[in-house]
């Protein structure tokens, strides 16, 4: 059995507070990257809603035509166990950064997504 990875921490949470809700950006800012190291799939969250344990953020599940913004829970992901058993992982070494920086579609896809 692997060891789970905290997906969350207290300095990540204190980041998610800061910056805010950023629904009024067009280019948002991506505080954490989390990814399915057995998979095609990676959540970029730009924000973090405690009361509901829910993330606001892109979500990149296997390729563009799949793509899209949306809510994502951190109990499903922290419940998430692959065929290898390997959970789901927080990229320790990602860099905040504009989404447009990590993933130009993203803001093709809000545009589209808000009509």
């Amino acid at each position: 059995m692997f060891k789970t990875m905290k997906l969350l921490t207290k300095d990540l949470k204190i980041r998610f507070a800061r910056v805010g809700c950023q629904e009024e950006q067009v280019d948002p800012l991506v505080i954490a990257k989390f990814f399915d190291p057995t998979g095609g799939a990676t959540w970029y969250a730009t924000e973090y809603y405690p009361a509901e344990r829910l993330f606001f953020g892109y979500i990149s599940l296997f390729g563009d035509w799949n793509d899209e913004w949306g809510y994502f829970s951190l109990d499903e992901l922290e419940r998430y166990q692959g065929p290898l058993g390997i959970g789901i992982e927080r990229d320790l070494y990602f860099e905040e950064r504009p989404i447009s920086k990590i993933d130009p579609r993203a803001i093709e896809h809000r545009l589209n997504a808000e009509g």
